[in-house]
């Protein structure tokens, strides 16, 4: 399975007007059917994000983000947002997206999005664990230019 990564371009604005503190607000991450259509333009909020899964071990709003950091490279001049895997370690479900946003805020109106993926097709768990693997580079890596 090949999984494609996208950042939310509208991200870099919530960022900049401070709506988004990675170092302090609670990140989640929720899955998404394959009916729900990203935009990388104009979603913003998690308002915006349709069509979450329900299934056996996963609860609405997604799971919590645990051992995010922020680090600057000044070698390869990268700034790296990290985080552990998630596991829904005893689930029934199938998803087509993964939504990561802040969930600090106190209304999904104005909840920023920060990235997605897709999964390229449906994957399922059936009683066991469905699992995000982030990768080595970081769940985000922007380059300085």
């Amino acid at each position: 399975m090949a999984v494609s990564a996208f950042m939310y371009g509208p991200a870099m604005q919530s960022l900049a007007n401070k709506e988004i503190d990675i170092d302090s607000d609670a990140l989640k991450v929720m899955l998404c059917t394959s009916s729900y259509t990203p935009n990388q333009d104009t979603h913003r909020y998690r308002s915006s994000i349709t069509n979450e899964i329900t299934g056996t071990g996963y609860t609405a709003g997604g799971a919590a983000l645990t051992g995010v950091t922020v680090a600057y490279n000044s070698t390869t001049n990268t700034l790296t947002i990290d985080c552990d895997d998630v596991t829904w370690a005893t689930s029934t479900l199938t998803a087509r997206y993964a939504v990561f946003y802040d969930s600090s805020p106190a209304s999904d109106s104005v909840r920023p999005v920060l990235c997605y993926w897709d999964f390229g097709a449906d994957i399922a768990s059936s009683s066991g664990p469905f699992t995000l693997t982030i990768s080595t580079g970081g769940l985000i890596t922007w380059t300085v230019s």
